[in-house]
C-alpha cells in the first residue's frame, strides 16, 4: 500500500518521491492473481501498476484484442 504522503522508501527509491509531484511506475501481482482465477488467460495477460498523486484510489485497465469483429453489445451478452 502507498501512504497518502510518501516518505523515504528503503525498498524502491522511486517510491519515496513526493506524492503530489509524480506518477511512479511500480510492480504488481494483479496479472498473476487473475491467471490463478482464470487459468485460460495464462500467457495472454500482462499487468502494470503506477502510483498516482491522489488520496486512496484503485484502477483497472482491461485491453484486449478479439479474434473476430464484434460489438460492445455482443461482449456484454457473452
Amino acid at each position: 500500500t502507498q501512504p497518502t504522503v510518501d516518505g523515504p522508501s528503503k525498498k524502491d527509491l522511486r517510491g519515496g518521491r513526493g506524492a503530489p509531484q509524480n506518477i511512479i511506475p511500480a510492480s504488481t501481482g494483479a496479472a498473476k492473481a487473475v491467471t490463478l482465477v482464470l487459468p485460460e488467460l495464462k500467457g495472454k495477460l500482462t499487468g502494470m501498476a503506477f502510483r498516482v498523486p491522489t488520496a486512496d484510489v484503485s484502477a483497472v485497465d482491461l485491453t484486449f484484442r478479439t479474434e473476430k469483429a464484434t460489438s460492445y453489445k455482443e461482449i456484454c451478452a457473452a
